[in-house]
């Protein structure tokens, strides 16, 4: 790609911003290095990388390169056997450090995670973990080595600690002894790396020693006294065997290194193209860029694209198509309304995805290859060559033609300005003409109305233009496809104040021709405002339908919901209200059974109002739950004895039994059942007969009800005592019986056997039980019988 349209369309300024998120050196020289490239399977694994890259950011977060440093000079070393400095392994450690974490970074969470772009870099990352530690074990900073790099450093430091100590008893106690009154200063100091005392210069000769330097103003000498000379000498001694053992640890570090000198080479390359590949994906998600699509067909469809040097909170996003309809764009309309910007947005755009990065446009935005993008574009007048606007213009324009082919992009700013208008107009026409009969995809701006005529007037050319707010004398910088611009040159020189009798004045000059096309170009723009404010109102009322259908569809599904429960819990406690006026009633029939002839009345009596008071109770409670009624309420007057009943809470049919009082309470016969209830809880009904369920009459003579409601078909007798579980199973198998069940489960448990047993000899004696057994596999085995009916 030509080095002049990476500078005109500003290439350059993304480069930088790319450079910026790089993290370490290397990956910022990587990012400065990049260019487009124009191989299509180079340009499709650039942009997945980027899209991988992107996407583990999202999910991850970002990360940094910083300790991938420049490992070149200190690799070369390794490789002739160098001794490498303390500050080059702790580099090595820093990078195998880095990898280390970077290759934690690039982990999988889950382990059918589908593999991506860049889980190759990942894997090719060795940390060279035993390395990197035993770099941080020996060296502690770039001025310390530990102590335990080794036995004979840590033996060497060890005598060294020892003499000081020595060294520092003798001193004192000569400071604090008879050299007190010699001395300057009760201090120990160092001279030439060698421990002295300060002595006054009168006393220079009551202490014997080595004078090693002398004070400014000569008051003061500083001797190395006698008596520790000696210890003085095995101090340097040992200074330089540390020394020595420091430069034989070194030289051990780099030998293990050298051992790694290819995975160190493959470390710096993966770690730098990561850092790189971060990088794109970092520019991208500050962008909101997205992966456009790339086809070798020539042909560019932006979807909301954006120019990225422009503040993407201000820039207003252009729809662009080229190469499909027509491979000719003329865009037209006023100064400052965004021609050239979206000329710049094009190509700007190809660059930045030949070159692997996302764009700032939407999702499945497509891209063409093109081996080669010329732009003319600003003004490149030179003074120094004696070139005018339009001949640097012109210049450009004839590199151009001579260049350009159709694998070529080609974008025209203000083609033919500069020069007199009708030449001007000819000579762009001629230029669009030409690149257009050769293939090559052209955008071009313009002021002249020739040209218009032109895109108007040519298959596969098409007009654009930049929209204008005449009212408000701004651009808006849509572009819109398909309809010339308008200059409105009149229209804003009327709206900023010229008097229109020079406006009317100026009309005059323009021929019946140009004037007709004006006003045609008026109308259309008005039909086109129209037709978008129309479009703007249907859309509108569509995301109104929208709304309100959502909003009906959620309230439908919530009554749908409410009404499921209240079914659900309604049923629920109809069958529990059922279950306790059954029990009720077939406790007091057991209980007048079991009374006999010897009962007393009063007795009687008591066991009756106690179901009577069960079942006010009952009433009671399923009165209150309802504060309005929904049938008509009946008066006093209305209800006499005999007259067919519904009680509305109990749902149960029956015969007035009873006037009503005072507090509007009266009696229901419900079959065998007289209950009081509100008169408020009754609705009349026209029948003759009144039954609770199917009446049947037996040989005997007796009344037999069949049950009207569900009956379980298992009993559970787990933890009752024998006498409980018989009792328990008595009234059971009365209601199974009665409520036509052709078999039941009775669980009763394995145990000792006792229940059992119990259970079994009540069935064998039980006349309506046909047979029974044990359980089976699956059905329970002996915890478990099975008894059906005759």
């Amino acid at each position: 790609m030509n080095s002049k349209v990476l500078r005109v369309l500003e290439y350059n300024k993304i480069i930088e911003q790319l450079t910026e998120k790089a993290t370490s050196e290397p990956g910022k020289k990587l990012c400065r290095e990049l260019v487009p490239m124009t191989n299509l399977e180079d340009i499709n694994l650039a942009q997945t990388e980027t899209a991988d890259a992107l996407s583990r950011l999202f999910k991850k977060g970002s990360t940094s390169f910083g300790g991938n440093k420049d490992l070149g000079m200190c690799i070369k070393s390794l490789e002739i056997g160098s001794v490498l400095s303390v500050a080059e392994l702790l580099k090595i450690a820093a990078l195998l450090e880095n990898v280390n974490r970077i290759k934690t970074y690039g982990r999988s969470e889950r382990d059918d995670a589908p593999a991506d772009s860049l889980d190759e870099y990942f894997d090719g990352l060795e940390p060279l973990t035993p390395l990197a530690n035993e770099i941080r074990r020996c060296i502690l900073s770039e001025d310390e080595i530990a102590d335990d790099a080794s036995p004979t450093l840590k033996h060497i430091r060890r005598s060294i600690a020892l003499t000081n100590d020595k060294i520092h008893s003798q001193l004192t106690s000569m400071i604090n002894g008879s050299y007190r009154t010699y001395l300057q200063d009760a201090v120990v100091t160092m001279r030439n790396n060698r421990y002295c005392i300060p002595v006054k210069a009168e006393h220079k000769g009551q202490v014997p020693g080595m004078v090693h330097d002398q004070s400014s103003t000569g008051s003061t000498f500083f001797i190395e006294p006698a008596a520790v000379v000696a210890l003085n000498n095995e101090l340097k001694e040992l200074a330089l065997k540390e020394q020595e053992e420091i430069e034989v640890i070194l030289a051990d570090l780099s030998a293990q290194a050298g051992e790694h000198t290819e995975a160190l080479m493959n470390n710096q390359k993966l770690m730098t193209t990561l850092d790189f590949i971060f990088a794109k994906a970092s520019l991208a998600m500050e962008q909101n860029a997205a992966k456009p699509l790339f086809n070798t067909e020539h042909y560019i469809r932006i979807r909301q694209g954006r120019h990225p040097l422009l503040d993407k909170k201000k820039v207003v996003p252009i729809d662009i198509q080229l190469g499909t309809d027509f491979d000719l764009l003329v865009i037209t309309g006023p100064n400052t309304g965004g021609k050239t910007v979206s000329l710049k947005t094009v190509g700007l755009l190809t660059l930045m995805g030949q070159a692997g990065l996302h764009i700032p446009a939407l999702d499945r935005s497509e891209l063409s290859i093109f081996t080669e993008v010329y732009a003319d574009i600003g003004d490149e007048q030179s003074i120094e060559q004696n070139l005018s606007t339009f001949s640097s213009h012109m210049t450009s324009i004839v590199s151009i033609l001579q260049k350009a082919d159709a694998d070529s992009l080609c974008l025209f700013d203000e083609l033919g300005a500069g020069t007199d208008p009708t030449e001007g107009a000819a000579l762009a026409i001629a230029i669009l003409d030409y690149l257009h009969n050769r293939g090559i995809r052209t955008m071009a701006t313009t002021h002249y109305s020739e040209l218009k005529v032109y895109a108007l007037s040519t298959s596969f050319v098409e007009n654009a233009c930049c929209e204008f707010d005449v009212e408000t004398l701004r651009p808006t910088y849509r572009l819109l496809i398909g309809i010339p611009g308008k200059s409105n040159a009149f229209a804003i020189s009327s709206k900023l104040g010229l008097p229109d009798y020079i406006i009317e004045d100026a009309k005059k000059h323009i021929t019946e021709d140009k004037e007709s096309f004006e006003d045609l170009l008026s109308d259309l723009e008005n039909s086109r405002i129209t037709i978008e404010k129309e479009r703007l109102e249907i859309a509108s009322y569509k995301e109104e339908i929208k709304t309100l259908k959502e909003r009906l569809e959620s309230k439908q599904e919530k009554i749908d919901q409410s009404k499921e429960r209240i079914l659900r819990e309604a049923n629920e406690e109809a069958r529990q209200i059922l279950q306790s006026a059954k029990d009720v009633a077939d406790e007091t029939i057991r209980t007048f059974q079991k009374a006999g002839t010897n009962s007393s009345m009063k007795d009687l009596e008591k066991s009756r109002q106690k179901v009577r008071d069960k079942i006010s109770e009952k009433n009671a409670k399923l009165t209150l739950k309802s504060d309005k009624p929904t049938h008509k309420l009946l008066k006093p007057n209305q209800i006499k004895l005999g007259d067919s009943v519904k009680v509305v809470s109990m749902g149960l049919k029956g015969t007035v039994n009873s006037l009503p009082d005072r507090n509007g309470k009266l009696f229901v016969q419900c079959g065998i059942i007289r209950s009081q209830v509100s008169l408020d809880d009754l609705v009349l009904i026209d029948e003759d007969t009144v039954t609770t369920g199917k009446m049947q009459r037996t040989n005997s003579g007796k009344l037999k009800m069949s049950k009207s409601f569900s009956i379980s078909t298992e009993i559970n007798l787990l933890g009752k005592t024998v006498d409980e579980a018989i009792s328990e199973l008595d009234k059971y198998l009365d209601d199974a019986y009665l409520a036509h069940l052709p078999s039941v489960r009775i669980v009763h448990g394995k145990g000792t056997g006792a229940l059992r047993k119990a259970v079994q000899d009540y069935l064998r004696r039980c006349k309506y039980v046909k047979s029974y057994r044990q359980g089976e596999y699956g059905e329970g085995d002996a915890g478990v019988t099975i008894a059906e009916f005759k």
